[in-house]
């Protein structure tokens, strides 16, 4: 049994008999449902990835985190400029931590110092990380603008690692 979606009433033609609005019609007032967009052309999923030089520079947006993931999603993990960028990366937070770690191991002697060692301590640390923080950013900005910067020691590591 068939209701009218103008009145609600039961209908048993094409038309209400309580309105005359015909079955199957809309309602006033309601909007007609959005077009359906057009299907892809094949080939075309392939380009609605991110380009290259965003991808490189994601590789350093978390660190080790998007470095491995970069290594792992499939596209991505097929070019090798991108891969180079992931495996720098995971390196370039691997030794940045080791280093902290160790200067914060060398430096807790100079925390009993009174005044001066504790100064030291935290002048050295303080220049540790926004050295680390100016990296970090350099590197994003660079790799972004297409160019491939190789870190001195990890750099030509990053590279082995990238090879086909």
């Amino acid at each position: 049994m068939a209701f009218c979606a103008n009145c609600g009433a039961q209908v048993d033609g094409r038309f209400c008999q309580k309105c005359g609005a015909p079955v199957g019609a809309a309602a006033p007032g309601s909007m007609p449902p959005p077009p359906v967009p057009p299907p892809l052309a094949p080939g075309a999923a392939a380009t609605v990835g991110m380009n290259e030089n965003m991808a490189s520079a994601l590789c350093y947006l978390i660190g080790f985190i998007t470095g491995i993931l970069f290594l792992v999603l499939a596209p991505y993990n097929q070019d090798r400029n991108i891969r180079f960028h992931a495996f720098q990366s995971i390196f370039l937070n691997i030794a940045w931590v080791a280093l902290w770690i160790v200067v914060t191991i060398l430096l807790i002697p100079f925390r009993y110092i009174p005044f001066l060692g504790l100064f030291v301590s935290i002048v050295l640390q303080f220049s540790l990380g926004l050295g680390g923080i100016i990296v970090w950013l350099y590197m994003m900005f660079k790799t972004y603008n297409g160019e491939k910067i190789v870190l001195p020691v990890i750099g030509p590591m990053a590279d082995k690692q990238a090879g086909v």
